[in-house]
Parts: structure tokens; C-alpha cells; sequence
């Protein structure tokens, strides 16, 4: 099961294992694949923290980092925390409300501040975030979110590292490829998170064929060696999974969101308008254990 990426990225399986956890994403590299790991919601120390205990856990292998790099933002200034917060609708703020006392999501102890890292998801956030990462040995540098600027790929380029991008559609994956993208991530709508409109069997062979000799990573409802094959043969080289990560041994997921995940069967996936965040976790002070709002079938 050997195909171009593994040759590009030194790696012995083309298995890509997306998790917010570093020991799912230290396991897989030592495995063979390639742990990428999530760094939206860290903070930038947070992140310099996980970077460093990845380097020294994954044997030498290579791995990589997912950012959000939103380039519709790119030429505006940063959001402090109050500027990002002023742009919440009261309607939004309420609805969430709603949601965490619907689910019984209990408050956060007195004198205990929320983890804050979503400031990442801007475009100044998460440059900072590609300096960070660029300072380890990482082999690849993902964006999650649209095409990356281009003097940031040529910076990552700069640096010998390779870079991908999720794409829902042929239009976004050829801007991709114009940008100078290494490697296109192929999402269907069966992905948990955020996604497109259109099914991995579909969107797949179309982006292969639309960006070739470019590699396709597939994604999108993709958690066990059949489906791995049904991607190979679809023309992908290489299976980005997300979801199917969460139940492992090495999750660091809170049990009773690991209970539901193991209990959700295909007719569970919902579109939810909240974040899979919550008001408190178990772990005081540090990044919390994250769950996406779609278990792969």
C-alpha cells in the first residue's frame, strides 16, 4: 500500500491520522503513517508545549501540524479578544446558552476561566502558529481552511516541509494546486466537522482527476481498511482520517463523550451549529479533550 505521498513524506503507509490529541498523532507516526496534529485551539505556548513533547515521542519519525488560515482575513489587522467578541450576535450568544442548558453542560467552578483557543482562527493567529511550528522538525504543514497565502508557502517550502489543504470542491482544490499546494485533502461531506455539500465517492475521483499528477489525500467518513481501499481505488494515495481516532487507546477524549462516540451507529451524523466545545473540562488548565460533531460511519 506504498503510493507517491509516503516517498514524499518519508513515511511507510499513506494513513494520516488528524487529532487534537499529541498521543494519537505520536502513535500513528511511530506506526508508520503520519500524525498531523490540530493546533486551532491551542494557544501559542500551549502549542510550543505539544510541538516539543512530539518531538521527543515520536521515534524520528515524521509528522506534521494543521492550522486554520482564513484568507479572506488575510489583509486585515488581528482581533484582540474583545474585537472578536463585539462580532458574536447576541442571538448566537443566546442560542449557545440554550444548547448548554438543554445538555445539562454544567458551569465552570468559581474563579476557573474558559480555555480560550479559537483566536487561532484568524489570519494573523495562526501565522503565528506556522512560525511555531516551522521552529520542529515537522514534514507537513496543513491548512484547514481555504488556500494558504502565498509567501506562506513559499516560506514552508523554504523550510524543505510539504504543504496540503482541505478542499469540498474541484474549484477549491485547483486554486490549491495554483497556490502551490503539495497535496490536496479531499473532504466529502461525510467528514466530521466542517464540510462541503458533496460525498466522498463523488468528490474524490472528480478532484483526482482535476488536479492531476497532484496527490489526493481522501477524506470524509473513512475509518477502517475497507474504506481505505475504496479511497485507492478512487485514485486517492492516501486515507486522512479524523474521527475513527477518537475511540483508540490513546484518545484522550472525556469518557462519556468516548461512550457516545462508540454507541453512534452511520444514522447518527448531525449538522449542529455549536462547536463540539463545552463550559468546563476534566482537565483544569490545560487544552481539552476534543470531539468532532460528526462520528465517521
Amino acid at each position: 500500500m506504498r503510493t507517491r505521498v509516503c516517498d514524499l513524506l518519508g513515511i511507510e503507509l499513506p494513513i494520516f491520522a488528524f487529532s487534537h490529541c499529541r498521543d494519537v498523532v505520536a502513535a500513528v507516526s511511530r506506526a508508520g503513517g503520519l500524525g498531523v496534529l490540530g493546533a486551532l485551539a491551542f494557544s501559542n505556548e500551549e502549542l510550543e508545549v505539544e510541538l516539543r513533547w512530539l518531538d521527543e515521542h515520536v521515534g524520528g519519525k515524521p509528522y506534521g501540524v494543521d492550522v486554520v488560515m482564513p484568507a479572506s482575513l488575510a489583509d486585515q489587522p488581528a482581533f484582540d479578544k474583545a474585537a472578536f467578541e463585539a462580532m458574536i450576535p447576541e442571538r448566537h450568544r443566546a442560542f449557545v446558552e440554550e444548547v448548554l442548558e438543554r445538555y445539562r453542560v454544567p458551569k465552570l467552578p468559581a474563579g476557573e476561566a474558559p480555555h480560550e483557543g479559537l483566536l487561532a482562527w484568524t489570519h494573523a493567529g495562526a501565522r503565528s502558529q506556522v512560525e511555531i511550528a516551522l521552529a520542529h522538525p515537522i514534514r507537513l504543514l496543513v491548512n484547514a481552511l481555504g488556500t494558504p497565502p502565498r509567501d506562506v508557502i513559499d516560506q514552508v517550502h523554504a523550510r524543505g516541509v510539504q504543504v496540503a489543504a482541505l478542499c469540498g470542491s474541484v474549484e477549491h482544490a485547483r486554486r490549491h494546486v495554483e497556490a502551490g499546494v503539495d497535496i490536496i485533502v479531499a473532504q466529502g461531506s461525510e467528514a466530521g466537522g466542517h464540510t462541503g455539500e458533496i460525498g466522498t465517492m463523488v468528490l474524490i475521483p472528480d478532484v483526482v482527476d482535476a488536479v492531476a499528477p497532484t496527490p489526493v489525500l481522501a477524506a470524509g467518513g473513512i475509518g477502517c481498511g475497507r474504506q481505505i481501499a475504496a479511497a485507492l481505488a478512487l485514485g486517492a494515495e492516501g486515507a486522512w482520517m479524523g474521527s475513527v481516532w477518537l475511540a483508540t487507546t490513546e484518545s484522550d477524549l472525556h469518557p462519556v463523550a468516548m461512550k457516545k462516540v462508540l454507541q453512534a451507529t452511520a444514522r447518527d451524523t448531525v449538522r449542529s451549529r455549536s462547536a463540539p466545545r463545552a463550559r468546563g473540562w476534566a482537565r483544569s488548565g490545560s487544552p481539552p479533550p476534543r470531539a468532532t460533531s460528526t462520528p465517521s460511519p
